[in-house]
């Protein structure tokens, strides 16, 4: 797919030293960032970031061929005098803007997933769902903020059927933002819980934040959210006036339960068989817990309004991303690596499928992180849940600030034990667990975790 010199010029401004010679050859098969993988045909744009500054990178970029650049204003002198380029304010902003020009030239369904917790997994079941349509593009990893959604749509091409991005945040405006430059089709709020709730202050900005998703959406689209949450509810309409899917899960055992009529889809999940039953379908999934089986409906309202029929299959196995929703076999336990982040929401979630597990039960939990004045609070929760569960032994590792509360906070009770360092856990946990036991290894994203997996036996 080409970028035309007049496209360009109509986002960036007019082009800087072009000869009238020149004008019929300029044509650009992509954009990039990244002097290491550029080509000779892409228009490279350089983005100061924090820990790098493509400006920097411009006499690479000038060696490998390139017919023009994108740079910021003051930054001509480290070009040749004759060489083409535009120059904005903002390189960031201009990197966005061709973003928007892709996902225009695109002409696919666009799939936008925001959520505190699950929304990786969500989006990668959407696109094992949707298969069936034939290549899905889906976001790399976690490539969900204001340079990794661009870079993702600026990976897809023609052949791809669907476009699906999972966008984070870390503050109010983001969301709006990479939603302004990605215009989806269809949007999903996963959950709104207290992840990064030290950043934005309160649940109720959190829940802004994430309402955000809706603002540039396609006035013919919708969101998809959870039937459980009113206050949601109540945010969406101030920012979205056209229609909401709003999806309920229960367990199996409550299929003969009266529900609220405005429920739009409904699913009744059997944790022992790991199956979902929505609208006559059984689905089996690969993933566990309750927590998944909600992720697995967001999938399929996604699937439904993309004209998905399901008749003809009902088995999905996802695969498991590095730090979740993986099982592990040790020498002599089962262990079950959910190392990649964690806030309150998730870990509840976790412990709840860890109580389900057969044989004696173990926690290795990492703490919580960005959860501001309310860390110890949550914290507090969760020992609390542990406490009053047939676990038998929780590690907790904290920072050596915190150590000493939550010492105290739990002396006395041999359930526990507190650490400050992840060195520390193995040689615990080896002498503690024994042949057909369970782990659980969930902790935020600093304390890496998954380094001492393979050190439990």
């Amino acid at each position: 797919m080409e970028f035309s010199l007049s496209e360009l010029n109509n986002v960036l401004g007019d082009i800087k030293n072009l000869s009238l010679g020149k004008r019929d050859f300029l044509k650009f098969r992509n954009i990039s960032i990244d002097s290491r993988t550029l080509l000779k045909n892409d228009l490279f744009i350089a983005i100061k970031g924090k820990n790098f500054d493509g400006h920097s990178f411009l006499p690479e970029v000038l060696n490998k061929g390139v017919k023009s650049v994108v740079i910021r204003k003051g930054m001509q002198k480290l070009l040749p005098s004759d060489f083409p380029y535009w120059v904005v304010n903002d390189t960031l902003e201009a990197f966005q803007k061709l973003a928007l020009l892709k996902r225009k030239k695109l002409d696919i369904p666009v799939v936008a997933v925001t959520g505190s917790v699950g929304k990786t997994t969500t989006k990668e079941m959407i696109g094992g769902v949707l298969n069936k349509l034939g290549r899905i593009k889906l976001s790399h990893a976690n490539f969900n903020n204001e340079i990794g959604v661009g870079l993702t749509i600026f990976a897809t091409d023609i052949e791809d059927k669907v476009l699906v991005l999972e966008m984070g945040m870390r503050g109010l405006g983001q969301i709006e933002n990479l939603s302004k430059f990605s215009e989806p089709d269809i949007a999903v709020i996963t959950n709104i819980g207290t992840a990064h709730i030290g950043l934005l202050g309160s649940k109720k900005n959190i829940t802004y934040a994430k309402c955000e998703i809706s603002k540039f959406l396609n006035p013919n689209g919708v969101v998809i959210i959870p039937a459980n949450d009113p206050f949601l509810e109540i945010t969406l309409k101030n920012f979205w006036k056209g229609r909401v899917i709003k999806v309920r899960l229960l367990n199996i055992k409550n299929r003969k339960d009266s529900f609220e009529k405005d429920d739009n889809l409904r699913g009744f999940y059997n944790p022992s068989k790991k199956t979902i039953l929505v609208e006559e379908n059984t689905f089996e999934i690969s993933l566990e817990g309750f927590h998944n089986a909600w992720n697995f409906l967001y999938a399929y309202a996604v699937a439904k309004e993309l004209g998905i029929d399901f008749a003809s299959f009902n088995k999905f196995n996802f695969a498991s991303l590095g730090g979740r929703n993986k099982i592990l076999q040790s020498v002599k336990t089962t262990i079950y690596d959910e190392s990649y982040n964690a806030s309150p929401e998730s870990v509840k979630a976790c412990i709840k499928t860890l109580l389900e597990k057969p044989r004696n039960k173990f926690f290795i939990f990492g703490s919580m992180q960005e959860l501001g004045d309310e860390s110890e609070k949550y914290h507090k929760e969760i020992f609390n849940l542990v406490n009053n569960s047939d676990i038998e032994k929780c590690l907790f590792i904290c920072d050596k600030k915190n150590q000493k509360i939550y010492t105290n906070y739990l002396k006395d009770n041999k359930k526990f034990l507190v650490v400050n360092n992840i060195k520390d856990v193995p040689k615990e946990i080896n002498k503690s667990t024994k042949n057909g036991d369970s782990i659980l290894i969930k902790g935020s994203r600093c304390w890496q975790l998954e380094k001492i997996i393979e050190l439990i036996n």
